[in-house]
């Protein structure tokens, strides 16, 4: 199926999945998808230069990209019915391309930065992110906040253009066609069409780009992990990334306060201190600061079976002297609501999650108020499933994957994107490193393919088929 038939399902796409997770009190939906009538079966490989890219998100289309410029022929194969779907829904919100501070920064946003990521983030830096999206006509900006994003602040406008311009280079998708192992002897990547036929893949090269385990209904449901690890891959476990916390609210906080937000707050956890925003759900809590503390969260419920512990503080611009202060004043005729509420600038719900981390009550005298105000403990906290992540932490570990990001065990098979083990936040960290990752892939493949084409050159006789992707090391 050509790229140029998927543009008419985009803006559907769009609008029946709902709006980007983590933006508090939107929900999503599946998609309809193009009739299967126009689904077609993988076809043949394309010769000697074939590279099959398995994922149309954005480090599948990066790659593919790059690498039809060089000249290769380039099929990609996805499970969904039409390409990005995660990429739409997270458009929904805004689509947050990237961040506009400095590398250094940058690079500092994220968890545990491999020297491979960080030389991906370096060679394909921001800036780069954004021409490639004016390329497409797609004028960005950079918001209040740092963050950069698309005039048309919808991901459908950029998408359609780079299916355009994919499609022009020659680039074939194939949609409905779903990873499903390896093939014995060969190793090849068995791809399991709509119709039910199993095929393998032969290629030069086969790039895996097929997403984490968060948001499984458009396509990133992690079936791959376990079909990697048993080839012997080294997979770190896929975990949750960027989402929820699980807290137990009594009814009156489900009731009256679940979709209410939490402004100027900040959450602590192990010394690490996160500020922002967050919005009270009938289950817990969503939001910028909570996402930043999963990491820490994980690490805690790892080292404790009874949940971990978090600590609020609702009213960081003020100190705890300032606090006892405006606390210590007369309350008169006022109720205690009203009164705490004017003394202290809190609003209804910052004041009925203090009465949870109280048990019910707030604690009697000025100066422990202040306290309690200032660091409000939430305990037994767990982090939200995968299914309502944003991403995902955990996967193919970068000391399985060599300088091209080539798996060492399987030569002609590469990663790119949420399938490497990296963490980052929200804030257009991690498209970026979906984008970096998809063009230093590609650039490996390329660097792989050529080496191979310089080694049989210079050995006469050579067996020329010893180093496809497909063929098990």
């Amino acid at each position: 199926m050509g790229l140029d038939a998927q543009h008419r399902y985009l803006v559907m796409a769009e609008h029946g999945e709902g709006g980007q997770r983590g933006e508090p009190g939107q929900t999503d939906t599946p998609a309809a998808g193009p009739p299967s009538a126009v689904v077609t079966a993988p076809s043949a490989p394309r010769g000697p230069m074939s590279i099959a890219v398995i994922g149309a998100g954005p480090a599948g289309l990066m790659a593919a990209e790059r690498l039809a410029a060089r000249g290769y022929a380039v099929d990609i194969y996805d499970q969904m019915a039409s390409p990005a779907r995660k990429l739409l829904i997270a458009g929904r919100g805004g689509l947050n391309l990237t961040h506009s501070e400095p590398l250094d920064a940058f690079l500092r946003r994220y968890t545990q930065l491999h020297p491979l990521l960080e030389k991906a983030l370096r060679s394909f830096t921001p800036d780069a992110l954004r021409a490639h999206a004016e390329g497409l006509g797609q004028e960005t900006f950079v918001g209040s906040s740092g963050r950069v994003f698309p005039r048309a602040m919808k991901a459908s406008p950029l998408l359609r253009a780079w299916l355009k311009r994919l499609d022009r280079s020659g680039v074939r998708l194939h949609p409905r066609n779903r990873l499903v192992g390896f093939a014995p002897g060969s190793g090849a990547p068995l791809i399991e069409a709509a119709s039910g036929e199993r095929i393998e893949i032969r290629a030069s090269a086969v790039l895996l780009a097929c997403g984490g385990a968060s948001w499984p209904r458009p396509g990133s449901d992690g079936a791959w992990e376990a079909m990697l690890r048993d080839g012997g891959i080294t997979v770190a476990p896929l975990v949750p990334a960027n989402c929820g916390v699980r807290i137990s609210w009594s009814d009156t906080m489900r009731t009256r306060h679940a979709g209410e937000p939490l402004k100027r707050m900040t959450v602590s956890i192990d010394g690490a201190r996160f500020a922002g925003e967050a919005i009270i759900t009938e289950t817990g809590l969503e939001g910028g600061p909570v996402y930043a503390a999963i990491p820490h969260i994980r690490l805690a419920l790892a080292n404790s079976p009874h949940g971990a512990t978090i600590a609020i503080d609702l009213r960081p611009d003020l100190d705890a002297g300032e606090l006892e202060k405006r606390l210590s004043r007369p309350r008169g005729k006022q109720s205690a609501a009203t009164w705490l509420r004017k003394s202290t600038g809190l609003s209804p719900a910052a004041i009925a999650l203090l009465r949870e981390a109280g048990g019910g009550a707030l604690p009697a005298d000025p100066a422990s108020r202040a306290r309690h105000i200032k660091a409000a403990p939430l305990t037994d906290v767990a982090t939200a499933g995968l299914e309502r992540a944003i991403s995902t932490a955990g996967g193919i570990a970068f000391d399985a994957l060599d300088e091209n990001l080539m798996v060492r065990s399987r030569p002609g098979l590469f990663a790119a994107g949420e399938m490497l083990d990296w963490e980052a936040p929200t804030g257009g960290y991690l498209l970026q490193a979906t984008y970096a990752t998809g063009v230093m892939a590609a650039e490996g493949i390329a660097n792989w393919l050529a080496a191979a084409s310089d080694r049989a050159l210079s050995e006469p006789g050579a067996d020329e088929e010893r180093a496809p992707a497909t063929q098990a090391s």
